[in-house]
C-alpha cells in the first residue's frame, strides 16, 4: 500500500473503453486511482461519473507525462495507452509504432524505480496470420511484409511483450502481459473500425450493417466488464507474473452472423451487406480468417469464464448509445 494506506493505482489510457471500466473496477475495489491519457482516442466522457476526490486525470503522452509523477506513489500499474483499431492503425502507422512502443518502455522504466508491479495489455494480433486454432500463447507467429502497414501494430505489441518479459527476466520487474481478443461493451465506439458498435449504430440507425469480406470470418467477443474483473486479479497473482495469458471469449462467431445478431436482438429493419476489404481499407488488405483463443492458462491460473451473453452486450451498447444521444442532444 501508498503511504497513506489506501492503495493507488496508475492507469495508462484510462479515459478509453476498456481503461475507463478498468478506473470504475478498481474504484469500488476502494483504490484511489491516477489516471494518464492524451485522449486522443479515450474520452473525458468516459470518466464523468468517476469520483473527482479518488480520481486524479494526468493529461498527456505517456511516454512524456511519467517523469512528473512519483513512482514511488504508486501499488499497482495497468498499462493500456496504445494505437487501437484497424483503420487507425492503416492510416497513422507512425503513430501507432511510436505510442505503443515509446510508450510501454517509459512505462516499464517508470515501474521499476519501486519495483511496482504493472500489467501491459497486449492484442491478439500479435499472432499475425497464424492459421491453426485455437491460440496457444506460446504458439509460433506469422506476419505479413513490412510494405502492408496492416501488421505494424501486431509488431509493436509483440515488442511490447518482449519487454514486459525482459524486464522481468532481467530486473525481475513483477510483470503481466494480457493478449485481448474483440473486447466489446458499452462505450465502445466504431470510429476505428470497431466492428460491434458500428454494427449497433447502424442498426439503431436504420442503416445498413456494412460486413467487411464474405463475412464468413469468425472472431470471439468478450464484454468489457468480464474483461476487466480479471485484470486485478492477474496482477495480484505472483504466478502471473513473468507470463503471457490469452483472456476472452473462446466462443467464434461469423461476422454475417454477428450482424444478423444484431439486426434481431435490436429488432432492426436494417439490411445487411457486404463490402469488399480493398474498399473499405485499401487495396491489399489482409485479414484473418478465424481467431480463437485458448483459455487453459487463464482459466488455471485465475479459474477466468466470461459470464455476460453477447445478447446483453449488444442492448448495453445500444441503450449506452442512445442515453449519449439524448445527452449531447440537451447540451446542443
Amino acid at each position: 500500500m501508498s503511504g497513506t494506506g489506501q492503495r493507488v493505482s496508475l492507469v495508462t489510457g484510462g479515459g478509453g473503453f476498456v481503461g475507463s471500466h478498468l478506473v470504475e473496477r478498481l474504484l469500488r475495489r476502494g483504490d484511489n486511482v491516477v489516471v494518464v491519457d492524451d485522449f486522443s482516442t479515450g474520452r473525458r466522457e468516459n470518466l464523468r461519473d468517476a469520483d473527482p476526490g479518488r480520481v486524479e486525470i494526468v493529461e498527456g503522452d505517456v511516454a512524456h507525462v511519467l517523469g512528473a509523477l512519483d513512482p514511488r506513489r504508486f501499488d499497482e500499474i495497468y498499462h493500456l495507452a496504445a494505437a487501437v483499431g484497424v483503420r487507425l492503425v492503416i492510416e497513422q502507422p507512425i503513430h501507432t509504432i511510436e505510442t505503443n512502443v515509446e510508450g510501454t518502455s517509459a512505462v516499464f522504466q517508470f515501474a521499476a524505480v519501486n519495483r511496482t508491479p504493472v500489467l501491459i495489455t497486449s492484442t491478439s494480433e500479435v499472432y499475425g496470420k497464424t492459421t491453426a486454432t485455437p491460440f496457444g500463447e506460446d504458439d509460433d507467429v506469422v506476419y505479413g511484409p513490412t510494405t502492408l502497414h496492416r501488421w505494424s501494430y501486431a509488431c509493436s505489441k509483440a515488442i511490447d511483450e518482449y519487454l514486459g518479459l525482459a524486464w522481468h527476466r532481467e530486473h525481475d520487474l513483477p510483470v503481466a502481459i494480457v493478449r485481448l481478443f474483440n473486447t466489446v461493451g458499452p462505450r465502445q465506439v466504431g470510429t476505428y473500425g470497431m466492428v460491434l458498435p458500428r454494427f449497433v449504430a447502424a442498426a439503431l440507425a436504420g442503416e445498413p450493417l456494412e460486413v467487411y469480406g464474405d463475412g464468413r470470418q469468425t472472431r470471439c467477443f468478450c464484454d468489457v466488464r468480464d474483461v476487466v474483473r480479471a485484470l486485478p486479479q492477474m496482477l495480484g497473482t505472483p504466478a502471473c507474473h513473468g507470463r503471457v495469458f490469452n483472456l476472452g471469449h473462446d466462443v467464434p462467431v461469423a461476422i454475417r452472423a454477428l450482424a444478423e445478431l444484431v439486426v434481431h436482438t435490436l429488432d432492426s429493419a436494417s439490411p445487411i451487406r457486404n463490402v469488399p476489404y480493398d474498399e473499405a481499407f485499401g487495396a491489399g488488405f489482409d485479414d484473418l480468417r478465424d481467431r480463437r483463443p485458448d483459455l487453459t492458462r487463464i482459466r488455471e491460473a485465475i479459474d477466468f469464464a466470461p459470464s455476460i451473453p453477447l445478447e446483453e452486450t449488444i442492448r448495453d451498447l445500444a441503450r449506452a448509445g442512445e442515453a449519449e444521444r439524448s445527452v449531447e442532444s440537451s447540451a446542443s
